[in-house]
């Protein structure tokens, strides 16, 4: 198994752990060793072993409650140190077809999503490296006492590209 598939399973039972309904949570991903040269107490507080190299996961300030989540990454940029970035977050998924009746006011559209017969709470955790590996964990909260995931690297690409797009060291930052 490789670091960042280690990392994203440790969120994902991280975030198992913590419940549902929570909000969007962004993570630095940091090589221990690099961590370890910057912030040795950082790296100990965290229990990072000076001969095991892993991913260490930095939770970052929470995202802006008023910018779609896509919006707000778009106005990331990493410094150089950071290996790459992973995201937690719950969204409502509902079966085909349910588009269509979807209402165009978006609190009436969200009121839609919350109260459908058939409507799926997801959790994905999906984490990117700046050397374009990216692996991705999906949880279904009606398979949540079973502890089945889907994981796989190309589960939420259009995630995946919006997280790799923070790592681009040339891309212009939103402001």
């Amino acid at each position: 198994m490789s670091l960042l598939e280690e990392v994203v399973l440790d969120l994902e039972r991280h975030s198992a752990q913590e419940g549902w309904d929570a909000a969007p949570r962004l993570y630095a991903l940091v090589e221990s060793g690099q961590l370890r040269k910057a912030e040795p107490e950082l790296a100990d507080q965290l229990g990072l072993s000076a001969e095991v190299s892993t991913l260490a996961a930095l939770e970052q300030p929470a995202l802006p409650e008023q910018a779609a989540v896509e919006d707000a990454l778009a106005t990331i940029a990493w410094p150089d140190a950071v290996t790459g970035c992973a995201l937690v977050l719950e969204r409502v998924v509902l079966p085909p077809g349910a588009e269509e009746e979807i209402p165009e006011d978006e609190a009436e559209a969200a009121q839609f999503a919350a109260e459908h017969p058939k409507r799926e709470d997801v959790r994905m955790v999906v984490g990117v490296l700046r050397d374009g590996t990216r692996h991705s964990a999906l949880r279904l909260r009606r398979h949540d006492a079973d502890d089945e995931l889907l994981v796989g690297p190309d589960l939420v690409p259009a995630l995946a590209d919006a997280l790799a797009a923070t790592l681009e060291p040339d891309e212009p930052v939103a402001g």
